[in-house]
């Protein structure tokens, strides 16, 4: 509100700077008509200048005004931006999940109930926060794309293995995920559909290796979880 109280009193200014004029014109002393057309012209370019300069002036203040207010809404509306977007810490999961529902996966002569992470949440917080897991556990990540996956140890106090597995079922790689390492490790090809976390060590000790096809109870992982 301080700048329309401005644009008045700067107008007061201006008309005050008029009546000077005025007030001098009809001061003077009896003169002759020319005297006084020649005053009067005088006065006239007087008052046309300043009256242009006034005009000018308040053009050249209202626009600076729209100028800093259009700036102001700019800030305002990128700190209401920035203000929106959540921290990275802030949307990261603070404890660990219930256990998921479960679908049994077979890899050769091993099998395994693997717990399904399905949703968005179920995928970010995986096996964060869990302890003590046994050669049994596991968990299946269904991803959403054939993508290059990368799968860090954010929160997880445990190491374990990680075998990324293409659109057809076949395991392209296999990883150890060091326990708490915030560093992703990201698959060497772009065609990672599913991810297979187990205990560490767990595909060495059960003789699972790279190119094994893994399948469901319900046939295939592209039968079971993309041909809905």
């Amino acid at each position: 509100m301080a700048r329309p109280a401005r644009f008045e009193r700067t107008t007061a200014c201006l008309e005050g700077r008029c009546s000077i004029q005025l007030s001098y014109g009809r001061g003077q002393q009896d003169i002759s008509g020319r005297g006084a057309r020649a005053q009067a012209r005088q006065f006239s370019l007087v008052e046309n200048s300043d009256g242009f300069r006034q005009d000018g002036f308040v053009k050249m203040t209202k626009f600076l005004a729209l100028l800093l207010l259009a700036a102001f809404l700019v800030g305002c509306k990128k700190a209401e931006t920035a203000a929106a977007l959540p921290s990275p810490e802030n949307s990261l999961p603070t404890q660990a999940q219930p256990k998921l529902p479960t679908m049994k996966i077979y890899l050769g002569a091993e099998t395994l109930d693997a717990e399904l992470a399905l949703t968005e949440k179920e995928e970010q917080t995986g096996m964060m926060f869990r302890t003590n897991i046994q050669d049994v556990d596991s968990m299946l990540f269904v991803l959403p794309q054939p993508q290059r996956a990368a799968f860090w140890m954010t929160n997880c106090p445990e190491s374990i293995s990680a075998a990324y597995i293409g659109t057809d079922g076949t395991i392209e790689e296999i990883h150890h995920l060091e326990k708490n390492d915030s560093i992703p490790v990201v698959a060497t090809n772009d065609n990672i559909q599913f991810v297979l976390e187990t205990s560490d060590g767990w595909f060495t000790r059960h003789n699972v290796n790279i190119g094994m096809v893994v399948r469901t109870e319900r046939g295939s992982l592209a039968e079971a979880f993309l041909r809905r």
